[in-house]
């Protein structure tokens, strides 16, 4: 059950956010039009997820060089890396540094505070702007539909509606049969257009803010295991038991339905093509919108391949956690032992008065005269002497030249194929354009590639379905799961 909280704004909580929140300790500092300024023109301007020290760093020496021989050359002193490294100190925690994996550069990239800030300034702008009204009414009249219609329990009330909107339909159709076509007029369309736009580059927020409490379930876990003085089964199950929260959680679900949904090859295509034919509109093109909207879907991609990494990565990580948390367990017990002996070695010739150690009484240990086995004689093998002849028999040596042998440059040239058409591409599509010719051997060799393919993703999470016609003329099928190539 999901339970939701709605913070009362009094003064005790504002101040609190004051203090505490890194939003607020952006928009108070000094240097804050310079940190909102160059991250909205790094990140947020081109739509990017994460960029690279050194690329960073140059980005933000030419952004200081201009301000400089713009306003002065004593504006803004410090170097750009020394300024790279301060937003992301502990304390400010504006940007997030870390250390992909495979790569020895360290990249930058936004916090989720950092982002609404970015953003709530930006709403300050009070340039004359597009305020479309007339969509985001209709936006909310058919989200209070689909909400209503599918909470509906009563099917009649269904089917009434279902009706209604037939009856509809039917009325556009029969009016443009009779020529009556009722087009948009070019404000609607840069009221759609605009619309989508926000909602579209909004998306990466999400990705960041989902991933970003990936982590602090992660902090909060190590943090658990550091105190923890119980039995080691119930502190993996209260781990467990809380990832498992986070995945069942409403935002948990909602990025699930969102990521099935984008991973469909015909959902992908179809979001191209309305992207297209949509910036192609005149009243669209007069707003000259960014010309990377047109692969906003890809971002998508990449935002969402990284979350999944990166959950992935810190599900490793705390493995070998528990594992350096046995281990030094396990040491401990070892130094206690290595104690007592040395102990009982010093005592050995001196022994001292009365009792040297006492032991609690032990459990007693009940032992039933039917519970015990009945006594088994041991088998003894029998080895008989016997010279082996050669056979007579003729054996058809066809036999050795009929194993399956599975071209794997051949799976690797239909991988590259569809990777040039569109990418990313799952092994679905791949399948049903190149049927598995050789079976059950050949699916394994798709996997064992995937496998070996750092691009490539296996989402255990979703299944998929391959099917083939053996030898026999049988219809096989086996479930596998989800797997995406990409681009290097």
């Amino acid at each position: 059950m999901s339970h939701y909280v709605i913070n009362v704004m009094d003064h005790d909580h504002v101040h609190y956010l004051r203090r505490t929140h890194a939003a607020w300790r952006l928009l108070a500092a000094d240097n804050a039009p310079l940190v909102i300024g160059f991250l909205h023109h790094a990140f947020i301007r081109p739509n990017l997820r994460a960029l690279g020290e050194q690329e960073l760093t140059a980005q933000l020496d030419d952004y200081l060089f201009h301000l400089r021989e713009d306003q002065g050359g004593e504006l803004y002193p410090k170097a750009a890396a020394d300024y790279l490294n301060d937003w992301a100190a502990d304390e400010r925690g504006w940007l997030r540094r870390y250390y992909p994996q495979h790569s020895d550069e360290p990249h930058y990239d936004l916090m989720p505070a950092t982002e609404q800030a970015i953003h709530w300034v930006a709403a300050l702008d009070d340039r004359p702007q597009f305020v479309g009204a007339e969509s985001r009414l209709r936006t909310v009249f058919e989200l209070l539909r689909e909400l209503v219609h599918g909470a509906e329990t009563d099917p009649e009330a269904r089917i009434r509606e279902l009706e209604r909107r037939r009856t509809d339909i039917d009325a556009e159709i029969q009016r443009l049969r009779d020529g009556e076509l009722e087009l948009m007029d070019p404000t609607r369309l840069r009221e759609r257009f605009l619309q989508a736009e926000g909602t579209a580059r909004a998306l990466l927020a999400d990705f960041r803010q989902v991933e970003q409490n990936f982590r602090d379930l992660d902090r909060q876990v190590r943090e658990r295991i550091a105190v923890w003085e119980g039995a080691r089964g119930e502190l993996l199950e209260t781990i467990f038991g809380e990832q498992d929260a986070i995945a069942d959680s409403d935002q948990g679900r909602s990025f699930r339905a969102f990521w099935d949904f984008l991973m469909s090859p015909a959902r992908q295509e179809e979001l191209t093509e309305l992207l297209e034919r949509a910036l192609d509109l005149e009243p669209v093109a007069e707003l000259a919108p960014d010309p990377k909207i047109r692969r906003i879907h890809y971002d998508w991609l990449d935002a969402g391949e990284t979350t999944q990494r990166t959950v992935a990565q810190l599900s490793q990580q705390l493995r070998r956690y528990l594992d350096d948390q046995a281990w030094l367990e396990n040491r401990r017990i070892m130094d206690l032992i290595r104690e007592t002996e040395q102990h009982a070695l010093a005592i050995r010739e001196t022994p001292p008065d009365g009792a040297v150690m006492e032991l609690d009484e032990p459990s007693p240990t009940v032992e039933l005269p039917m519970e015990r086995p009945l006594f088994t004689p041991p088998l003894k093998p029998e080895i008989r002497d016997r010279v082996l002849v050669d056979g007579g028999e003729e054996v058809d040596p066809e036999a050795l030249f009929e194993q399956v042998y599975v071209d794997r440059q051949r799976l690797h040239d239909h991988i590259r194929r569809a990777l040039h058409r569109r990418s990313p591409v799952s092994l679905a599509a791949i399948l049903d354009e190149h049927p598995l010719q050789q079976g059950l051997a050949e699916l394994v060799t798709y996997l064992a590639i995937a496998a070996d393919d750092r691009n490539a993703v296996i989402d255990e999470s979703r299944n998929e379905t391959a099917v083939w016609t053996d030898e026999g003329g049988r219809a096989r099928r086996a479930v596998i799961p989800a797997i995406l190539f990409s681009k290097g």
